[in-house]
This record gives structure tokens, sequence and C-alpha cells, in this order.
């Protein structure tokens, strides 16, 4: 029965939990490693086991694991990237994994955490498999579509974002009047937009966009309600996310707050703002 156990490493956003229905609903046993501090307390309840680990224990998460038979796992939900440099205390196992590192960027990071659990007979794969129906849908969510100007500057965004990808730079970048605002950076996305409204005032458009080297197994782009709210109290005027490759959460409950706020969303592919 161990194809029909799935590991699911579990962080932060309401992604964790809408995973595991998912897969309970499919007929999947679900072994869930929570990250304290991180991951809802809620997941207790829509998973067949769950083991609290403080972030950087890896011996905890592999014993876990391995108890409950898990060959093949998840991982769900981000973790805060300030933690990783003021609440990180990593046991051997970790320490031994973070000495190949050439620095803590995300992609090269989470490769290597990946490739050991490989080595250790866990296979990590793609999160979204389970619930494609999360990924986000060509074309305009919104009654509202964007102005010439803010046509331009998406256009402008979307370029730029994809060479930031390449860098492993954010996911996320503002702008106004052709000029890019705020990039995102250590603070997450819902910040980056808070900080763009507060340099650039109303009219600023917001692009989030799947790096262009993402490994698709993990932290794909994420966009709900509460990055409408964010853009509503920074008086951002469009969002542009990337068609099946970012995932979507709270879909009505997030149009209808863009609706009423006057935000425009579009879900993009190819080469031109639709």
């Amino acid at each position: 029965m161990a194809e029909r156990i799935i590991g699911l490493i579990a962080g932060t956003s309401q992604f964790p939990l809408l995973f595991a229905k998912a897969a309970r609903a499919k007929g999947y046993k679900v072994v869930a490693v929570a990250i304290e501090g991180e991951t809802f307390p809620q997941l207790a309840g829509e998973v067949d086991e769950i083991t609290w680990v403080k972030l950087g224990k890896l011996g905890k998460l592999l014993k876990a694991f391995h108890q409950a038979g898990v060959q093949r796992a998840v991982m769900a939900g981000g973790v805060k990237k300030t933690r990783m440099f003021k609440d990180v205390k990593p046991d051997l196992k970790a320490l031994g994994l973070v000495s190949h590192l050439r620095h803590l960027a995300d992609d090269g990071l989470l490769r290597t955490f990946a490739g050991y659990l490989a080595e250790q007979g866990i296979e990590i794969i793609a999160s979204h498999e389970l619930v494609p129906e999360l990924l986000a849908r060509e074309g305009q969510y919104t009654r509202r579509g964007p102005s010439r100007d803010e046509r331009d500057d998406l256009e402008l965004g979307w370029r730029l974002s994809a060479e930031l990808g390449r860098l492993d730079i954010g996911q996320c970048l503002v702008l106004k009047g052709k000029v890019v605002i705020a990039v995102e950076a250590l603070e997450g996305t819902d910040a980056c937009i808070r900080r763009g409204g507060e340099l650039a005032g109303p009219g600023v458009v917001v692009v989030k966009r799947c790096k262009t080297i993402q490994d698709l197994r993990f932290d794909l782009p994420s966009v709900g309600a509460d990055t409408v709210a964010a853009m509503n109290s920074a008086g951002a005027a469009c969002l542009c996310i990337e068609a099946g490759r970012t995932l979507v959460f709270d879909r009505e409950a997030m149009v209808a707050a863009a609706d009423q706020a006057g935000i425009c969303i579009l879900g993009r592919k190819g080469e031109a703002i639709s």
C-alpha cells in the first residue's frame, strides 16, 4: 500500500490544508510533517498522521516518514524566509546538508533538500499534480481590465520578472509609470506590495510570475484573497499572474474582493498581455 501513502511537508498558508483534503478524497493516506510556528494547527484534523518539528530538524522529519512507510512526498506552503537567519537550529543531518550549499537562495536550497530526501528513499513530487484545480487559468478574472498605462506597466513587469527569475530573485514586482518600484525579497509578496504602495502611491501594478529556473515541485507562486487585501491597502490597480504555474486560493472570494475594490486580475501565458 506504499503507493497510496503520501508525505506532506507542510509550511505556512492554507495550501497544506487544501492539499491534504484533496489527497484524502482521492484515497491517499496523508502523513504530515508540520513546522512549528509556520503550519496552521488545523492541519492536524485533515491528515492521518502528523509530526511537529522545529525548523531545521531534518532527522525528526526523516524518522516520521520512514516509520510511516512514506516513499513519495510533497512540499506545500512556504516558510517565512526571514526565519532562515534567526530561528533555524539545524540538527546534525541539516548541518551536513547545508555544508554542501553555495548560498541559501530558494532554488538551490530546495533542490539540494529534495535530492537528499531522494537519497533517503523519499521522492519529492509536484504538489499541484493532486490539486490541478488550484492552478491559475488564462484570461481576465475581474470585471475591469487594465487601462493602456496599466497594460504598459504589466508588459514591462512581465519581461523584467523573467530576467529576475533567472537569478532566483523573488517572484513579485511592483511597477508604476514604467518604473520598478519594489522587488520581492525576503519579506514576501504582501509586504512587497505594501512597500510599493508606500513608495509610489495609488495606481501601482503587481506582476507575480514563476521563476524562469523554477523547479515546479516546490514554491510555486500563490495568490488569494489576502493578496487582494494587500493590494487594496496599497492602492494597487492590477495583478498579473502566470496561468498554469500559479496557485490561486479562495478564487471566488479573491475575485469578489477585487471587483469591489476596482482591481483588475489577469492570468497570462505567452508574450502579450491579453
